[in-house]
């Protein structure tokens, strides 16, 4: 997989929301999209970064900014992160890794001197016709939107 940088296009894909529906980066086409990748739901740091996203989403929307998270986790486990801390935007299930394969994302990992298989936090800024604008590698978890706020033209 080529590394994606900004200024390229953003990969294509398709994947399934928490209510099953297919979405695709095409569904996004004339808008600006956040596009983040997240580890896994209803832990501590993705619950901080949902939340936040969630708490300023109105900030985001005003500057006509579309939010979409992807995780490997599965259709079910979004449903309830979802349910749980009542997040307004959609959550795609790549079970199969196909996206974060795509994005360059799943990689080995550490913690607390374990190493592990797992996705990279990364957040993607694609514009209007579909191209990276911006990469927020490792983002803030409790201060997400300030950094996507603070890039100019977003």
């Amino acid at each position: 997989m080529a590394v994606i940088k900004e200024g390229s296009k953003a990969p294509a894909f398709k994947g399934v929301d928490q209510h099953g529906n297919t979405v695709s980066i095409a569904d996004f086409k004339g808008q600006k999209l956040v596009l983040y990748f997240y580890p896994k739901d209803d832990t501590p740091g993705c619950t901080a970064q949902a939340c936040n996203l969630r708490d300023n989403y109105k900030a985001l929307q005003k500057k006509g900014l579309q939010i979409l998270g992807i995780s490997v986790d599965s259709v079910k486990s979004h449903e309830k992160f979802i349910a749980k801390y009542d997040l307004p935007f959609s959550l795609i299930a790549d079970e199969d890794k196909k996206i974060v394969d795509k994005y360059n994302l799943w990689g080995q990992k550490k913690f607390m001197g374990r190493t592990y298989m797992g996705t990279s936090r990364t957040t993607f800024l694609i514009d209007e016709a579909g191209m990276v604008r911006h990469i927020i590698d490792k983002p803030d978890t409790k201060d997400h939107t300030k950094e996507i706020l603070a890039i100019s033209g977003w």
